[in-house]
């Protein structure tokens, strides 16, 4: 036996085969059969793979017909047909000690959301009208200023700190912004549930590249962020507070801000809000299909974004989004202007199955036989979901 690896929740053995007509990658090259050895995820095998491990054995690769190439900071099968995220079974998963504090500050950053969203809210109680099972989360987004320790690394390390793995790097150079997202430990990614009890969600945090704005907003941003360094350490006690780590800003300030970058606008007077909540649509028992979902919203009133179609379609066709058109909120400005502002928002994610594993039935098929990830093309659209256009468009 080589080893072992873990596709998101389902655990595999590898045995050693032929080494014929097989990739090299870093160096070394061997054939290989996976047997899934956790029969209670899915006890399948999968005997035409191939499989390839770095030098140091700490990244494995797995698919069929695949070209391997090594990605930073993730590692990645990829082929035209699939897109495989894998993960080593190492022994260095969470303690089983932390997860209540992991479920618990999850919950503590979405009870401000929903207290400031009305169209959130609203959104959850039809989806949970129409659809008696749990409804549970893809993944949560935030956004951040990228200087002074105020970007992704200050509020992704606690996250970190509880069992999540830094995946994905993704960049939108029109935005000036770079994301990353971080999947959560591999055993809550098949549970039952809802966030109390069920899988945690996947964590997708942007920030804005700041040194490429022009020299006034930079100026804007660095007033409020210079002595924001020490608090940006506590950025997700911020979330679950809904408590800015700078200043309350000026209206005239937000308004400069807004006239080049609508991000930097949201971020100045949103701070580490938490941005949106995503729905897992695949995982609801009724409204499984996105289609059928957005047509449900909408007779009932939803807004939903529509920058690039109502549905956000990625190049392979396996990941599906949507999202509805932020709220207005109310904002007092440091200089007595009480304006509206852009809030959050809520979105919707179906991920398809992916083709390797299309001859599995409803029952065998888990959250690891689907398309992984994020789409730069999905992701730039949704992120117009706070912009003025849109929600010019809500009336």
């Amino acid at each position: 036996m080589v080893g072992t690896f873990a596709l998101e929740g389902c655990k595999y053995q590898i045995t050693t085969s032929s080494s014929r007509n097989l990739p090299r990658t870093l160096g070394k090259k061997f054939g290989s059969s996976a047997i899934c050895k956790d029969p209670t995820l899915c006890n399948r095998p999968l005997s035409t793979s191939t499989a390839c491990t770095s030098s140091k054995g700490k990244s494995v690769f797995f698919g069929s017909n695949c070209n391997y190439k090594r990605r930073s900071p993730g590692t990645f099968c990829e082929s035209f047909h699939t897109r495989l995220p894998i993960m080593v079974s190492a022994s260095n998963s969470t303690s089983q000690a932390v997860i209540p504090l992991l479920r618990n500050l999850l919950s503590g950053i979405v009870k401000p959301y929903l207290e400031k969203n009305p169209t959130a809210v609203t959104a959850l109680q039809l989806i949970r009208k129409e659809d008696p099972g749990p409804v549970c989360y893809d993944h949560f987004a935030f956004r951040t200023f990228g200087v002074d320790g105020c970007g992704i690394d200050s509020i992704a390390q606690v996250f970190l700190d509880l069992g999540y793995k830094t995946r994905d790097e993704l960049r939108f150079p029109a935005k000036k912004l770079r994301a990353l997202w971080f999947s959560p430990p591999e055993h809550l990614y098949g549970v039952a549930g809802e966030l109390e009890n069920g899988p945690v969600p996947r964590i997708f945090i942007s920030e804005l590249l700041v040194d490429q704005l022009s020299e006034k907003s930079q100026s804007i941003i660095r007033k409020y962020t210079k002595d924001a360094t020490q608090c940006a350490r506590h950025a997700a006690a911020a979330s679950v507070l809904n408590s800015l780590t700078w200043p309350t800003p000026s209206f005239a300030d937000y308004q400069h801000l807004a006239s080049e970058s609508e991000y930097a606008a949201w971020t100045l007077v949103n701070g580490y809000s938490l941005n949106h909540a995503t729905v897992s649509v695949h995982r609801l028992s009724q409204m499984c299909h996105i289609s059928k979902l957005n047509e449900f919203l909408q007779e009932h009133g939803i807004k939903l974004n529509s920058e690039g179609g109502i549905t956000k379609v990625s190049p392979d066709g396996g990941l599906q989004q949507s999202s509805s058109v932020a709220d207005s909120v109310q904002y007092a400005f440091a200089d007595g202007e009480v304006k509206k502002v852009p809030g959050s928002y809520i979105e919707f994610a179906e991920r398809l199955v992916l083709p390797v594993f299309s001859s599995l039935s409803d029952e065998q098929i888990q959250e690891c036989h689907r398309r992984e990830g994020f789409e730069v093309g999905n992701a730039d659209k949704i992120f117009e979901s706070t912009s003025s256009d849109q929600m010019s468009l809500k009336g």
